[in-house]
């Protein structure tokens, strides 16, 4: 295998850690502590709420990944996932989530070394694959991040992240 391939390899490998091995059961432990009214509750007009989050991250990554990467259509509306208000069914935001996560995973697994370095159109940009995959990762590291932050806040308890592994 060329170094360019194990580059690629681990990038995807990476990817794939951080964002469904890690972020991805974040979210949902934090969905199962909070009630709908909860999941929806915003501290004020111009703040976003867990489930505005939900569906965010769902919709960057099928803009970013399906259709920046994968080239699939892109249906994103964007603006929809901050206009939500809720209550949605818990089952049906992580359901939105869940089938995100499984849809990427076709995409991941034909991405190139090649394919790295190409520069697609997404949003209204023009980046490179490599530059994709990064920018899904921190961003959804970054609003997993958020999500956690008010979770503890409202529920006033540990997360239990790391419990049982030794730092």
């Amino acid at each position: 295998m060329e170094l360019a391939d194990k580059i690629a390899a681990e990038l995807i490998l990476e990817v794939r850690r951080r964002v469904l091995v890690e972020s991805t059961p974040r979210i949902k432990k934090c969905l199962d502590r909070l009630s709908e009214d909860q999941i929806w509750w915003r501290p004020n007009a111009e703040s976003n709420s867990i489930g505005n989050l939900v569906l965010h991250l769902s919709g960057n990554v099928r803009q970013w990944i399906i259709s920046g990467v994968g080239r699939k259509p892109d249906t994103r509306t964007r603006e929809e996932e901050f206009d939500a208000q809720g209550p949605m069914p818990k089952e049906e935001l992580w359901s939105i989530l869940a089938t995100t996560m499984a849809d990427i995973e076709s995409v991941l697994d034909s991405v190139t070394a090649e394919q790295l370095v190409t520069r697609q159109p997404v949003q209204v940009y023009t980046e490179s694959v490599l530059s994709m995959l990064v920018h899904v990762t921190e961003h959804f590291s970054y609003h997993t991040g958020q999500i956690a932050w008010i979770t503890k806040m409202i529920t006033e308890r540990q997360l239990g992240f790391y419990e049982g592994v030794e730092l």
